[in-house]
Parts: structure tokens; sequence; C-alpha cells
């Protein structure tokens, strides 16, 4: 018994494996936490490139749209399958059975590009977050740390490294074994249970060497007193959920007519359409006096702390978070999410004469859950980025209402809706190649 005991621990074919995803695992939180380095000085250049009052305030109507189209054209050519979110091609990988296929969505070449393109899109302003491509980035180290360490479970890896990906991002463990479960893992699988709890310690334990133990909002007091604060938490709660659900129903509709429209010419038609929503976002950015422009961390922030944004700075950020996304550029939505919640929560906070801070936290729950409709993500994420466990039923009843209000609008989860365009493309990719190799076959035996 002792001398097989010995062998196993001393084989190679036992710990290579395990070796090669503990690395992979510490890799997803280093290279997020450089991803989040990179994203902030982006936009800090963005910010000095055209603050004042001089002609340099008007750059943004040349830059934005430029760098939409550059980007545009990188994701298009140089690096498919980068587009968009990146939490989408994350859930369609997992249900693909061929590793090419999966290699199309995930792989170490995409995460280079994802990370590039949304620094660089982030640069010119646009109206996008990390977290999301740090999902794609995440998924695709540890779907190639299962190639080097010959493991087959790739899709409980491509779960696992998903989930140290929103974990890492924004510093919430618990958020990412959450979203494991919930929105990337719909048939979740309890024998990957260890794989998402290894990585999401490992990526966090990274991040933690880097950048130390933080909260991604500082650590709020406010707490939602009942009776008196339950009105404001009922109301945010459900129009956050009708104005997440809105957004989604907007973005899938918009999504499939830009598909259908960019048939004809897809390159082209690609670099026009990125052109016009660019040249969008820099107006809208212009008019809300720069407000909507990058991540909208900030404005979340100073909100959660107490200062009101102006009345429709959530409109304003609705709008350029969904001309960014259908423009076809890498970059994700949690982070400007959450600026239109909070912006949403500010707003009702006036006028319901509440704490301004407490209404944007309960914005930002309601409206977060509308959008992926994925309550318990919802909540445990603005939980953790908060650090006030003190409402913690008051962020579970908004989320939970607007996950409920959501439901009514739309049935369509967001992310799933648009995994399934990926899905259906190399659905049609192998038909297509098997009819070439049938095709071929049929001609070599026929007669000369």
């Amino acid at each position: 018994m002792l001398r097989r005991s010995r062998a196993i621990l001393t084989s190679r074919r036992v710990w290579q494996p395990r070796l090669v995803f503990w690395a992979g695992a510490l890799a997803i939180g280093l290279i997020s936490v450089l991803f989040a380095k990179l994203a902030d000085a982006a936009q800090h250049l963005f910010k000095l490139t055209t603050a004042g009052e001089g002609w340099n305030a008007w750059l943004p109507l040349v830059v934005t749209p430029a760098g939409f189209v550059a980007c545009a054209w990188a994701a298009f050519v140089l690096f498919p399958g980068s587009q968009g979110s990146g939490i989408p091609q994350a859930i369609a990988a997992r249900h693909l059975r061929e590793d090419a296929e999966r290699s199309r969505l995930l792989s170490l070449r995409l995460a280079a590009g994802k990370i590039l393109l949304t620094v660089v899109g982030l640069f010119c302003g646009a109206s996008i977050g990390r977290e999301g491509p740090t999902v794609q980035v995440g998924a695709s180290i540890m779907l190639q740390a299962a190639r080097w360490g010959g493991m087959a479970q790739a899709r409980g890896l491509i779960l696992a490294g998903s989930a140290a990906g929103i974990a890492a991002a924004f510093n919430t463990p618990l958020a990412g074994i959450v979203f494991a479960i919930e929105e990337m893992g719909r048939s979740y699988q309890a024998r990957t249970n260890g794989l998402v709890l290894s990585a999401v310690i490992l990526a966090g334990l990274a991040s933690l060497g880097l950048v130390g133990n933080y909260t991604y909002f500082g650590v709020t007091d406010v707490t939602a007193a009942f009776p008196g604060d339950w009105p404001l938490v009922i109301v945010c709660g459900v129009l956050g959920g009708a104005l997440g659900a809105s957004f989604s129903t907007l973005a899938l509709k918009a999504s499939r007519r830009v598909r259908r429209w960019l048939t004809p010419s897809p390159l082209k038609r690609t670099l026009l359409l990125a052109g016009g929503c660019g040249l969008g976002v820099a107006v809208i950015g212009l008019l809300s006096g720069g407000l909507t422009f990058g991540t909208g961390y900030e404005q979340a922030c100073g909100a959660i702390e107490g200062a009101p944004l102006p009345w429709l700075f959530f409109v304003e950020k609705l709008a350029a978070g969904l001309l960014s996304m259908i423009s076809g550029i890498p970059g994700g939505i949690f982070a400007p999410s959450l600026a239109v919640g909070a912006g949403l929560g500010s707003s009702l906070g006036l006028l319901f004469g509440s704490n301004i801070g407490l209404a944007a936290v309960l914005g930002m729950a309601g409206y977060f859950a509308g959008v992926v409709q994925a309550p318990m993500t919802a909540f445990v994420i603005i939980l953790e980025m908060t650090g006030n466990h003190d409402n913690v039923i008051a962020l579970m009843f908004a989320s939970m209402l607007g996950y409920g209000t959501a439901r009514i609008i739309s049935r369509e989860p967001l992310y799933h809706a648009l995994s399934r365009v990926f899905a259906a493309d190399a659905l049609r990719r192998r038909r297509a190649e098997a009819a070439a190799t049938q095709h071929a076959q049929d001609a070599s035996r026929a007669p000369n």
C-alpha cells in the first residue's frame, strides 16, 4: 500500500496536470491585474488627451470613430471571435464538442487580441468594460492549460477559468463561484466544484499578491432601514429590472438586424457600422460633459459615496453602452451596466429624498439583475464590491425584483442568446466542411 501511494505521489502523470492547472489559475490572476492596470491607464490617457476647453475637447469626434473602426477591423481580420463581451464565447465553447471549434473562440492568441483591443477601445472613449473580456481570457488560459497538461475535462476547465476571471477582475471570489454556477453553467455538474474553487483561490491569491486586498467600490456603511427605505428598494428593483431587460431586448434585436445587414459585404459594412457607432458614442460623450466615456467606474463610485449624478446620466450611459456593444468592437458590459444602475439609483434617490449611496447600490442590483437575468450573481457581486453585509436582504430583494421584472419583459437571457450565435456559426462551419469533404470524395470516386 505504501509503495503504491509513493508511486502515485511521484508519478508525473498524476502531478503534471495539477501543476499545469495551478500555473494556469495563477496566470489568470496575474494577467487580470495587468489587464486592469492597462485599462485604467488607457482611460486616464483618453481623459488627459481630451481635457480642456480648446480644440482637444472636440477630439472624441475624430478619435472615437477612428478607434472603433481600427478595433473592428482588427477583430474581424486579425482576431475573429474576439468581438463583444467574451462571456458568450466562453458559454458557447462549453457546448462545443470538437477542440478545433473551441479554439476558434478560446485561445491564447484570442486572449492577447482581446486584451489589446479592449485597451485600445478604452483609449478611444468606448463605453465598455474589461470584466467580460477577462472571462474569455481566463477560459482561454485554462483551456490551453488543459491541452498542455493532458486534462480531458474541457467543459469544467472553461467554467473554472471563467470563474477565476470574474473573481480576479473584481476581487470578488464568491461572485466568481456564483457566476460559474448561475450564468456560465446552467447545467452545473458537482464534479467541477474542485476545479472552480481551486481556480478562484489561486487566481485570487495571485491578484492579492500584486494589489493587496481591496473592495472594488470601497466600503459603504449605509443600510436600508425597514420600513422607511423599502419603497426605494422596491422601485429600484422593478424599474432597474425593466430598464435592464429593455437594454437586453434592444441589444439582441439590434444584433440580429446588424448580422443580416452585414451579410452582403461583411468587412466593409462592419467598418461602416463601427465608425457610425463610434461617432454616436462621441456625440453622447460630449453632450454628457464626458461622463459617458469609458467604463463608468468613477461615476458609479462617486454615486455610491453620495455624490448625485445628473438626472439623465443613466439614459446617456445606456445609449453609449448599447452603441459600443453593437459596433462589433471587443469590450464588456459589466462595468457600464453598473454605472447605468448607479445613475438610475441616483436619480431615484433624489426623487425619494433618500441617501444617494444606498439608492445607487440598489439601482445597480436591480439593473444588473435585469440585464443578465442572474439575480444571485447580481447581489453577491455588488455585496462583495461594496463590503457592506448589512445590506444583504435589501440587495437580494432588489435583485430578485429586477430579475422577475426582466423575465416578464424578455425571457431570453442576454449572454445565452448571444452564445447561440457562436454555436450556430460553429455548426454551419461543421456542416460546410462535411459537405466539402463529401463532395471531394464523390469527385475522387467518379470515373475519368
